[in-house]
This record gives C-alpha cells, structure tokens and sequence, in this order.
C-alpha cells in the first residue's frame, strides 16, 4: 500500500519490545451488549475541491488531491486531520497537544482533563464538544465545513464514581476526501447496534489501545471486528510496552505496519486489501 512502507528499524523494535506479553483483565462494558453486526451505507456526501497549500510544522508538504487525506499523530489521542481543500481538525483537542498553526475545528471528550479544555483558543472558529448539557441531552453535531462534514455518535462512559455518565462521550466521524473517518474518542464499553449503524462504514478508525483507561483488550479487539475499518491508527497508549501489548493481543485478527514518521496521506485507493494496523511515531 502506498505510503506505508515499513521501517526495518521499526519493525526490529516492534519485535523487541514485544516480549512476554500479558492480558489486562478486562473490564465490564457500561450498559451496551456486543455485537458484530453489517453495517449500513458508507458516509454520505464527500465532497472535496482545490489543492491547498499546508504547512503543518514550519515545512511544506506536498499539495493533497481531491480525494486525499492528511493524518498526523500530534501525540495523546490527539490527531491533525487536514483535508484537501485545506481544513484542519484537531480531535480530543486539549490546549497542549496542538499543531504549530491554529485550526479550523476541534474535538473534545471531557472523560479526563487531557483530552478537552474549558479554553480553548478564541481563534477557534469551531469548538465541538462530545457531551451535552445533560446526561438526558446528548451531544449531536452535523457541521459542514467547506470538504468535510463532521457528526458524531453519543457513547456512555465510566463516572470517577465508578458508575456509569450516559452520553459522556463522542465517537467522531469525519468525511473528507474520499474517506470515512472515526475517532473513538475515550470509549469505555462495546457498541450497540443502534451506535453501529449511526457510525456507518468507516473505512479508517482512530483507536485507543491502553486497554485499562479505556476499553479493555478484548473488547477493543470486539469493536474493531464489528467496525471492519480496512486501517485502524492507534492512540492513548502511553508508553511501547501498552502498544506492543495490545498489538500482540490483535496480531492473529490484524497484522500491524509501522510509519517512519506521524504523518501519512491516505485515500480510498491506498488503503490495504484486508484491514491492518498502521502506527505512526509518537504516543
């Protein structure tokens, strides 16, 4: 596939750290039965025009096509999504975990401090946030922002009491280019039926892999079976080891390929026959 070539050193400290690995126990999923179900249509409505000129961190990259995306792993579960015609959208946007320029849009979730703000930067022409005002009032966001439409999926998530906050938190689909994009945010629980078929076909799934803040390992493993992503970006891992852990957990569903940089442009035409995951640097 094209632009995820392997680095023989990645791979040489993938193997490496990739030793004696251990199961976390997983964790009960808060209110939402596994499923593994067909999913409806693919995002509706791509749209994408000219070429833009960007400029992510003081370099030029190169101009994307019309059916072209930019992803970069800004660190955390933080991710510059950049469209071709030049929109740029920061998920689980925190004030700290930021690009050098200022974006178009952000994405919060408000399960821990890292991964939302109370201040954003007023430049900001769009801040979504992934809750509502109420557990009885979910978040619901539909924006179109020149090539991409934004819109998001309400999920429960574990309260610091040890229960359950209904709706505290947003799976995030981006359509831009020619590809669905899905971040899952700081899910804590598999996902109903009625989640998936809001989620739709996604062709590319943002996934945290900690296995003990988020979801545990196999039921992250579940989701990823029932989201049937053809590439899946890990995120919120923390340190090699967690990766590496939840990779070897993966390994016999999905193999894994490693990206010399956090950067990558993907479209519809260069994703992988079967699904895999792709790890770009940094965490």
């Amino acid at each position: 596939m094209a632009g995820l070539a392997v680095s023989p050193r990645a791979v040489l400290a993938g193997l490496v750290a990739a030793f004696a690995v251990s199961l976390t126990p997983a964790q009960a999923p808060a209110q939402a039965p596994s499923v593994k179900p067909e999913m409806i249509e693919s995002c509706p409505g791509l749209m994408s025009g000219n070429t833009p000129r960007v400029i992510p961190a003081a370099f030029r990259l190169a101009a994307l096509t019309p059916h072209q995306v930019r992803i970069t792993y800004i660190g955390h579960s933080s991710f510059l999504l950049e469209s071709p015609q030049l929109v740029r959208i920061v998920t689980d946007y925190n004030g700290y975990n930021r690009p050098a320029m200022l974006p178009d849009v952000v994405t919060m979730n408000h399960a821990h401090s890292s991964h939302f703000t109370e201040t954003p930067d007023p430049g900001i022409a769009h801040v979504l946030r992934g809750w509502g005002p109420s557990p009885d009032q979910p978040a619901r966001h539909g924006l179109q922002v020149k090539d991409v439409h934004i819109r998001n999926v309400p999920t429960n998530i574990r309260s610091w009491s040890g229960g359950t906050e209904r709706h505290g938190n947003s799976i995030f689909i981006f359509e831009m280019g020619s590809l669905c994009v899905a971040h899952l945010g700081h899910l804590h629980h598999t996902l109903t039926q009625q989640q998936l078929n809001e989620i739709g076909k996604i062709d590319v799934v943002l996934v945290p892999v900690d296995g003990g803040a988020t979801l545990d390992l196999e039921g992250m493993v579940e989701v990823l079976v029932a989201l049937k992503a053809k590439l899946m970006i890990p995120m919120h891992y923390f340190s090699t080891y967690t990766l590496q852990r939840f990779l070897e957990r993966a390994k016999d569903k999905f193999p894994a390929e490693f990206n010399e940089t956090p950067s990558v442009v993907l479209s519809k035409a260069t994703l992988p026959a079967t699904p895999k995951f792709l790890v770009l640097q940094g965490y």
